[in-house]
């Protein structure tokens, strides 16, 4: 993940990047991707997701960026999994008074997640995926979830899975729109409902100031 000061995105993705290098260098997995949106105006050191995943940027070439992914990142994440010509969903952080398009992402994927099935509804695709057995308290219906950095809404939730619909639009515009049954997918929970869940410092099922502020929040505590 990413080093330094945190950056928060929304789950809107901006662009299809496209990989063109891929290889393991001292212990830490290089990453190049073809994005003019990704390399506009980008600087070492800035901060990128890539299918969801906060990296930060250690080299640019024209219109092309080079992340590295250490060893945490590719055990809990698919981008070992990326090879050249692998398609990526690349989104650039928030920047200070952007609109909020989706939910707040933090980019730091809890797990990963398998694609089950996919089936049309109307002009539409509900695609099901499978619940990670500790995060079935954080997927619940019309709630958020991010896969591969999408912010999406979740539809039939059950016990060991569920659904996200997918509109035309998305389909063409992000890695899930093809994705293959059993493909699996970065899954970060919705950081409200992860830290509603846990008790505050004062016992109480709700998030705490403290929590709310190490999740990304900027708050106004006069208010």
């Amino acid at each position: 993940m990413a080093q330094g000061p945190h950056r928060m995105f929304t789950g809107i993705v901006e662009d299809l990047g496209v990989v063109t290098f891929t290889k393991i260098r001292k212990g830490v997995q290089l990453i190049s991707v073809r994005s003019s949106v990704a390399a506009d105006c980008a600087k070492l050191g800035d901060s990128v997701a890539i299918n969801g995943v906060c990296l930060t940027i250690v080299a640019t070439d024209h219109d092309c960026i080079t992340v590295e992914a250490v060893p945490e990142t590719l055990r809990l994440t698919n981008l070992g999994d990326l090879k050249v010509h692998s398609k990526v969903n690349i989104e650039r952080p928030l920047a200070f008074g952007d609109a909020i398009g989706g939910h707040f992402v933090q980019g730091h994927i809890d797990t990963t997640v398998s694609l089950l099935d996919r089936r049309p509804d109307g002009g539409a695709e509900l695609v099901r995926f499978t619940t990670p057995a500790t995060f079935t308290k954080q997927i619940v219906s019309k709630g958020f979830v991010a896969l591969d950095g999408v912010s999406l809404t979740v539809i039939e939730p059950d016990r060991d899975s569920f659904a996200i619909s997918l509109i035309p639009h998305t389909k063409k515009s992000v890695t899930l729109g093809s994705a293959p049954v059993g493909y699996r997918a970065n899954f970060e929970a919705d950081i409200v409902a992860k830290y509603g869940g846990s008790p505050n410092p004062h016992g109480a099922l709700t998030p705490s100031i403290d929590q709310l502020r190490s999740a990304g929040f900027a708050l106004d505590e006069n208010r």
